[in-house]
């Protein structure tokens, strides 16, 4: 971390948000940021401190698709998506279709890396160990499987079921979209994807393995303190 680097990070809850509205809100702040970093390479005698962000949200029921994805692992005709009060959306991130929808925490960074550190595979396994540190704080126990992203339960098992997928764009070390970390979702909404391409393994909640609804301010509060603490980030509101 150079000597202009902050790890100072604005969090922002923007609770139950159209997932269009989101992309463009932290599609915002990724071009800021860019357009310092831009900005501090033409002029290196007097650089200007990029920012970071930390976005907590939930979606209405939405599928989105990631640039290199399969359109055909969406399984519900588009014209149809009404009948169950969905949109779908193609984005820019990485990974295959998934699903976000309402009692699903959606964590959206937009950092520069260069304040923390330029590895991006480090960035995605440490967003992971978040997660696996919240659900471990509720008593379950989770893990990663090799090759895949995302957080998985009973990983060496033919049970083996993802709780939180991960999909992320980066671009001269500033990053956006991030995971969404399955609470107290519908899970039958799953049903109308491949989920992230793969087609052998299950879907899974806090609320299903617990056998009950959490409480989702509560959920937010946890992972919010171990991103900031496996990140080291300061966390400011």
């Amino acid at each position: 971390m150079n000597l202009t680097a902050t790890r100072l990070t604005k969090f922002i809850d923007l609770g139950v948000i159209d997932f269009a509205k989101a992309w463009d809100y932290q599609s915002d702040l990724f071009n800021k940021i860019l357009e310092i970093k831009k900005g501090n390479r033409q002029d290196e005698s007097n650089p200007s401190l990029t920012e970071n962000y930390l976005l907590f949200c939930e979606h209405p029921h939405v599928f989105t698709l990631g640039k290199s994805g399969d359109e055909k692992n969406l399984l519900i005709a588009k014209e149809n998506l009404d009948t169950i009060n969905a949109t779908y959306h193609h984005i820019n991130r990485g990974g295959d279709i998934t699903y976000h929808g309402p009692g699903q925490i959606v964590v959206y960074p937009v950092i520069d890396m260069e304040n923390f550190f330029t590895d991006i595979h480090k960035y995605m396994r440490l967003l992971e160990e978040a997660v696996i540190q919240t659900l471990a704080h509720y008593g379950i126990e989770s893990d990663r499987i090799a090759g895949l992203t995302g957080v998985w339960l009973e990983t060496e098992t033919d049970r083996a079921r993802k709780i939180c997928a991960l999909g992320v764009k980066t671009s001269r070390w500033v990053t956006m979209h991030g995971l969404a970390f399955n609470v107290n979702v519908d899970l039958s909404y799953f049903k109308y994807i491949v989920p992230c391409g793969i087609a052998d393994k299950a879907v899974t909640s806090m609320a299903a393995e617990l056998g009950s609804e959490q409480n989702l301010s509560e959920v937010k509060s946890v992972l919010k303190e171990k991103i900031a603490s496996i990140f080291e980030m300061e966390i400011v509101n």
